[in-house]
């Protein structure tokens, strides 16, 4: 199976210093799995976009990937 990068936008280091250490450690595990599979169990697709989302614990965790053919 093939495996992904991750990206991050830069406001998501601002957005984590609101949350406990506790819940930062479970949502970056949760995203490091999207590396794997990134349509894997919980994730829906948004209607009328290609983002998806997938939930950890309270939170909700936007996303979007893109493949890219190597020919």
């Amino acid at each position: 199976m093939a495996s992904y990068s991750l990206r991050f936008k830069r406001s998501v280091a601002k957005d984590f210093r609101a949350f406990t250490k506790q819940d930062v450690a479970g949502i970056l595990k949760r995203i490091e799995s999207l590396a794997v599979d990134p349509r894997g169990p919980g994730c829906e697709k948004l209607s009328g976009q290609e983002r998806y989302r997938l939930r950890q614990g309270i939170y909700r965790i936007l996303y979007d990937y893109v493949t890219m053919n190597c020919s």
